[in-house]
């Protein structure tokens, strides 16, 4: 790197060699060279312009680009409904500690932008998809954690589910309030119920 050259396997000539190196590393280098596990000729070599990057928590006020950034990135790459985060969700997204960082958040965009509702994301549904480190009340929300390993519409439908089993509960069994919480049309959500074998039964059908 230092002399911009390298030397193939089995090979004489030296070839020249045009890059920069970016090199990133989650651990305290300087404990990492006084252990003796990072030599100091190969820090010396890479450090030629260290950049500090804060954790996530530390910087809640790059909350709103960077959910915008994993929508972006989601829908182009899975094809999913481009959703928006309301004020109140970027709120309650400041509200979060972020103990799991950038892939946390990642994490939570694509939960909810699998739920493939219309409509900006309210704050309800952050504490939701936050599960026990955000919500409150229903214990069906611990459910709501997506297995990822799942194939994109398993996944989808495995978080729908828990979804409407919890607002369902929240509107106190009511489909038509569970209509208007979640904004669909009720005979859409009806439909959506049965394919996900959500049971309705003992709920109430009226508009209340």
């Amino acid at each position: 790197i230092e002399r911009r050259q390298f030397l193939r396997v089995g090979g004489r000539q030296p070839v020249p060699l045009d890059v920069r190196v970016v090199a990133a590393s989650a651990d305290d280098l300087d404990a990492e060279r006084a252990a003796g596990r990072l030599r100091d000729e190969l820090y010396f070599l890479v450090s030629l312009v260290p950049v500090e990057v804060p954790p996530l928590h530390a910087r809640k006020q790059d909350l709103p680009a960077l959910s915008a950034h994993w929508i972006d990135h989601l829908v182009e790459r899975d094809g999913l409904l481009r959703r928006r985060f309301s004020d109140a969700a970027l709120a309650a997204l400041g509200q979060h500690d972020w103990p799991g960082n950038l892939r946390e958040l990642r994490n939570l965009v694509h939960r909810l932008l699998l739920m493939g509702q219309v409509g900006d994301i309210g704050a309800d549904e952050v504490a939701a998809a936050l599960g026990r480190a955000g919500a409150t009340g229903s214990s069906s929300r611990q459910a709501l954690d997506v297995d990822f390993n799942l194939p994109l519409r398993e996944a989808r439908e495995q978080f729908e589910r828990a979804y409407l089993e919890d607002r369902l509960q929240a509107a106190s069994g009511s489909v038509g309030a569970l209509a208007r919480m979640v904004g669909m049309e009720r005979t859409h959500l009806y439909r959506k119920l049965k394919e996900l074998g959500v049971d309705i039964r003992g709920g109430r059908d009226g508009s209340a």
